[in-house]
């Protein structure tokens, strides 16, 4: 079948024609997708949504208006940027959960040996728990002060106060 054909057979919901659009086009919108998220499986999954997108709406789909891969294209875009913005897409470029973090400290490094250069066990070792739960938040997974509050359900200006104290902790130690 021409694209043309294709197209008004995908209006009608013909899975053959579907599939074959698929094939023509499902490198190419991956590229752009793979482009704007970044990530291999996102990019996967949010062009699995992009062709659900064709196939529920492809009756939306007018050639008076514009060029059928035009039409895909800011579907494709939309759908990636939407991705982006989401909290949950937000969530995951944010770094490894504390317990990572501490394991990662405590057990995979050697702080005590002076090649680190920071003598890091000492560091970390007089801070008080709370103190390294809020730094890891808010440093190393770039979470705000109120989301932190909600992490940990305390109140936001709990968390302003001990931040500022877990810093001056932190000025003080490093003298």
């Amino acid at each position: 079948m021409q694209p043309d054909e294709l197209i008004l057979q995908l209006k009608k919901q013909n899975e053959v024609a579907f599939s074959q659009i698929y094939d023509m086009y499902s490198e190419n919108i991956f590229g752009i997708i793979n482009n704007i998220v970044k990530d291999v499986e996102i990019a996967e999954e949010v062009l699995q949504d992009v062709f659900i997108k064709v196939w529920n709406k492809s009756d939306s789909y007018s050639a008076d208006k514009g060029r059928f891969f035009t039409w895909l294209l800011n579907i494709s875009r939309n759908a990636a940027i939407d991705k982006v913005r989401s909290k949950a897409y937000k969530n995951k470029l944010k770094n490894s959960d504390f317990d990572d973090f501490s394991f990662f400290i405590k057990d995979d490094m050697d702080l005590d040996s002076q090649s680190d250069g920071y003598g890091l066990r000492k560091f970390v070792d007089k801070l008080k728990p709370m103190c390294v739960k809020l730094i890891d938040l808010l440093f190393f997974k770039g979470y705000t002060q109120k989301e932190v509050s909600e992490t940990l359900d305390i109140p936001l200006g709990t968390v302003k106060s001990r931040n500022r104290s877990c810093l001056n902790s932190l000025r003080e130690t490093l003298g």
